[in-house]
C-alpha cells in the first residue's frame, strides 16, 4: 500500500502527467483500444466535466478517472462510461480503488445513476478492480475492435446506484 495520497479534482495543470499515466496504459496493450492518447483539448471535450479526479502525492500524479457520456440523448444523461488509469508504479497498491470509489461516489453526488466500463478482456485487474468497487459483468462483446491487428474482446461491466435516480 502507498503509505499516504490524496485525490483531488482534475485541473488543465495536471495534464501533462494525467497524459503520460494514459500512455503507460497504452503501451501495456490490454488498457484499450486507442493507439495515442489525444491532446488536452480532445479529451476535454470528450470527458464530463465533473468527477474527474486524480490521485497525487506532492505534486506527482499516482492515477486518475474521469467519466465520458455514453450517448448525447437526455435520456441517457444519468450514464458514463468510466476510464481509470493507474501509474505503472503504483499498480496494485490501493491507488485505483480509492480512485473508482471516489468516483462512483462523487458520480452519484452529480446526478449518475449507471456507470459502465468496457474492459478488454484480458485485463484481469481491471475487472478485478471494478467488481470490488461493486460493478457486475453483464455483458460480452466479441471482435469489438483490432489493436495492432488483433482481434479484442470486450467485457461491459456496469454499476447501477441505489442512490439516484432509480425508483
Amino acid at each position: 500500500m502507498i503509505a499516504e495520497f490524496q485525490i483531488e479534482a482534475m485541473c488543465p495543470e495536471h495534464w501533462e502527467q494525467v497524459r503520460a499515466i494514459y500512455l503507460e496504459g497504452i503501451q501495456t496493450g490490454n488498457a484499450t483500444l486507442e493507439a495515442d492518447a489525444p491532446e488536452w483539448k480532445i479529451w476535454d471535450a470528450g470527458h464530463v466535466l465533473s468527477p474527474r479526479l486524480v490521485a497525487c502525492r506532492e505534486e506527482i500524479m499516482l492515477g486518475w478517472a474521469a467519466l465520458s457520456p455514453v450517448s448525447g440523448r437526455c435520456i441517457y444523461g444519468g450514464v458514463a462510461e468510466v476510464s481509470i488509469y493507474i501509474g505503472e508504479a503504483y499498480r496494485g497498491q490501493g491507488v485505483g480503488l480509492a480512485l473508482l470509489q471516489h468516483l462512483v461516489q462523487a458520480s452519484e453526488g452529480a446526478g449518475f445513476w449507471t456507470l459502465q466500463a468496457g474492459i478488454l478482456k484480458e485485463n484481469l485487474a481491471s475487472r478485478q478492480l471494478h467488481a470490488r468497487a461493486g460493478f457486475r459483468e453483464v455483458g460480452y462483446r466479441e471482435r469489438l475492435g483490432k489493436l495492432n491487428g488483433v482481434w479484442r474482446d470486450v467485457v461491459l461491466m456496469e454499476r447501477r446506484s441505489s442512490q439516484v435516480g432509480i425508483e
